[in-house]
């Protein structure tokens, strides 16, 4: 969503109980890397169940801008891609709207060609800080030509004759870093080594090895990760079927959970270790989800969620915890809200540099709607209220945010007054089809046009 675009505010009421069965769309993560990989790969990738919100076609845009072919052919989306080490030079601007995780890993992407490649993005990417891929790049040999400041877009990018490889010790827990660093190292000369003390999300590595990229990975005794990628190697295009998105499945999970009575089967949700921080924590909390029909599709675990209205307790999660459920604290702290006791979260700095600031964000959300929270430097704590009852009321500034729009619109299915959000529009960016789908399940939501 482009910030200068008309806001749409939204209301949701307390609704009856959610009921039937639900398939969320595919994962973003996934789907952000299909995109590249495919159309970075020699021969034809073909992707079933794409994520097809703005920010994965923004991706998708990009790659096209560096001559892959990319079309819509029913319900698959077939690409041809440039092979590794064959990426052209845009023309125009790199216009990344809202997505983070496109921009982050196409500079990585970029960084290693011979090339000028700038990038642009709305008023909320804008704000974001770059420089953690950024400075990883310049070991390599990448210049920075310009950058606002702070190293924040719009910034042009030119890389080397030659880029130098590296070994490189990310110092924050971030597949984004991770994941530039490597994709630099696809078209580097040698072994570019990226060492990774917290575990974070590891679809780039699962999938450029799918694509036939050389790459290693080695876990020491205390957890930490070497991953080693020898450069210049080729990639075969591949096919890929998306699993659901877990970020997305935890809006309909957390409703089904406060609203009394409600009983929904959330379908095919990836259950990759690495992204179900959510789930193990909702039934630490006396969450009743159930875990079926468990499988393997594409080289990624996947199961289907039957979750119920829930009595909740608070509970302490530990700050290791973080990388493995960082988009789901907003919603994580909706269904806190209904919680008997306390819940505090812990380790959550990442929040503070998000679409929006999400923690102090989804601090202010509660506040303003009843409920009784402390924020801190990098954690929340909340006392819920069993029931919802004297919550509600407030209106929300999401800031641009999609994943604040729709927990607080997930709050106002179980509070006793209404909640609104001040704009509704940026769910597109991840979740098209938020509002089609939690109306089907029965969840009372009006768009204020």
């Amino acid at each position: 969503m482009s910030h200068a675009e008309e806001a749409v505010p939204a209301t949701a009421r307390r609704s009856p109980p959610l009921a039937g069965v639900a398939r969320v769309p595919g994962d973003k993560s996934i789907s952000h890397r299909s995109m590249m990989f495919g159309g970075l790969a020699s021969g034809e990738t073909r992707i079933s169940g794409l994520l097809e919100g703005e920010d994965v076609m923004r991706t998708g845009a990009a790659m096209r801008a560096m001559g892959a072919n990319i079309e819509k052919r029913g319900a698959e989306w077939v690409i041809r891609g440039t092979g590794n080490g064959a990426l052209l030079e845009p023309e125009a601007p790199l216009d990344f709207g809202n997505a983070g995780t496109g921009s982050r890993l196409t500079m990585g992407l970029v960084g290693a060609y011979d090339m000028e490649t700038t990038f642009i993005g709305d008023a909320s990417l804008s704000k974001r800080p770059m420089g953690r891929v950024l400075n990883p790049l310049r070991e390599m040999g990448v210049q920075v030509l310009k950058a606002a400041e702070g190293d924040r877009m719009p910034l042009t990018l030119r890389g080397p004759r030659q880029t130098a490889p590296i070994t490189y010790r990310v110092p924050m827990a971030s597949a984004q870093v991770k994941s530039a660093v490597l994709l630099a190292g696809l078209n580097t000369p040698g072994i570019t080594t990226v060492i990774e003390p917290v575990m974070t999300r590891d679809h780039t590595e699962k999938m450029l090895k799918g694509f036939g990229a050389n790459l290693e990975v080695e876990t020491d005794k205390d957890g930490v990760r070497q991953i080693r990628i020898e450069g210049q190697g080729s990639l075969t295009g591949q096919t890929i079927a998306v699993p659901g998105d877990p970020s997305s499945a935890g809006f309909p999970l957390v409703a089904a959970l406060v609203v009394p009575g409600s009983d929904i089967t959330i379908e095919n949700v990836l259950m990759n270790p690495t992204r179900t921080g959510l789930l193990l924590t909702l039934q630490e909390m006396g969450g009743n989800i159930e875990v079926l029909n468990r499988r393997n599709a594409g080289g990624e675990d996947v199961a289907d969620l039957r979750v119920r209205a829930s009595e909740l307790k608070g509970v302490t999660v530990p700050a290791p915890r973080a990388p493995s459920m960082i988009d789901e604290y907003p919603v994580l702290a909706v269904a806190a809200s209904f919680a008997e006791g306390e819940t505090l979260m812990q380790g959550l700095d990442e929040l503070r540099v998000k679409e929006s600031d999400r923690l102090a964000a989804t601090a202010a959300g509660l506040k303003v709607n009843g409920v009784d929270c402390t924020e801190g430097k990098d954690w929340l704590s909340l006392r819920g209220q069993p029931g919802g009852k004297a919550l509600g009321g407030g209106t929300v500034a999401t800031h641009l945010d999609h994943r604040i729009a729709m927990a607080f619109l997930v709050l106002g299915l179980a509070t006793e007054k209404p909640v609104t959000i001040d704009d509704q529009a940026m769910i597109a960016t991840s979740f098209p089809e938020f509002m089609g789908l939690m109306a089907g399940l029965g969840a009372e939501i009006e768009v204020v046009e």
